[in-house]
């Protein structure tokens, strides 16, 4: 059963590989799985806003976490999103994710409907209830307007099958409040690949890292050293994959980091409408920016000792 203990590290939030058609690619998948593997990381987390959750077919998200699983094979946990706007829709998913495998899963704070905090805790009060599998709460304020109450998560992270969150609410003082008052059961994880040392450094144990796709042991780096408390050693690090987190983001992800897989032997840039590939000029700029990471620091142990 998935806990708070299961929950450190490094845990990608990975892309979904698709063909032209918007099927799974199930060669690319396997061969990002592989990769992954190969570099240590502490677990998965599919199916997010990564995932092309809301783009894919209901039945290709279901084929894609049974994939996640069967790669995965125990060697960390496999966390999967659910993105629905409603709860019979969000359980729904989460059931299906649950037979296909899965050890926990990421539920989106319930959005459009603009809920009260006490809407939104009942909200995961009766998910975490009725779910088959522990949960994750994801707060991701600048897509859904959704921001929640320190004083609420409090609450929800007193909730045994509540195990953990991702935290991706940039206001770094809410982040302060919120690890301030969380059961010690309860997980809290960086969703932000440009705020991760400061995160650890103030609680977290780990963290959802897009890039983590790319450049694995550069962030285990990070990771190490700022959970031993070198956090100016690890800003040092930060600092030299701010470049490369500049042009990641600067179309929506996945795009860009797709359009770049290549370099680590994932051969899947096509995307789900609504979005697009990325503009050729900002494809070749990654490229280039994440070819001199690669040289600079995947010669590093799987497991680098701060």
């Amino acid at each position: 059963m998935l806990d708070a203990t299961k929950l450190r590290g490094i845990l990608p939030a990975t892309p979904t590989p698709v063909t032209a058609d918007g099927t799974i690619d199930v060669a690319a998948s396997k061969a990002l799985f592989s990769w992954l593997n190969r570099q240590g990381i502490d677990g998965v987390v599919p199916l997010g806003g990564t995932g092309e959750y809301g783009a894919l077919a209901r039945a290709e998200r279901n084929r894609f976490a049974e994939l996640t699983v069967e790669a995965m094979a125990g060697k960390g946990p496999v966390i999967a999103g659910v993105l629905d706007t409603g709860y019979h829709d969000a359980l729904a998913a989460g059931r299906d994710f649950a037979a296909a495998g899965v050890d926990g899963l990421l539920v989106l704070t319930p959005y459009y409907t603009n809920p009260t905090q006490a809407g939104i805790r009942d909200y995961f009060l009766r998910y975490a209830d009725e779910s088959p599998v522990p949960i994750l709460i994801y707060e991701i304020p600048y897509r859904t307007r959704i921001a929640v109450d320190p004083e609420v998560l409090h609450e929800l992270s007193r909730h045994e099958r509540i195990v953990g969150m991702k935290a991706c609410n940039t206001d770094m003082y809410h982040f302060l409040r919120t690890v301030a008052g969380l059961h010690p059961s309860f997980a809290m994880l960086s969703g932000e690949d440009t705020l991760f040392p400061l995160h650890v450094a103030a609680g977290a144990k780990g963290g959802i890292v897009v890039t983590a796709n790319l450049l694995p042991r550069a962030w285990r780096l990070v990771f190490d050293l700022a959970s031993a408390g070198k956090t100016a050693e690890a800003l040092e690090i930060h600092r030299s994959l701010i470049p490369m987190m500049n042009l990641a983001f600067a179309e929506t992800n996945p795009g860009p980091m797709k359009s770049v897989m290549d370099l680590i032997g994932v051969n899947a840039p096509a995307m789900l409408p609504p979005l697009r590939e990325p503009r050729p000029e900002l494809r070749d700029a990654l490229r280039r920016e994440l070819s001199r990471l690669l040289t600079t620091y995947e010669g590093l142990p799987v497991a680098a000792v701060a």
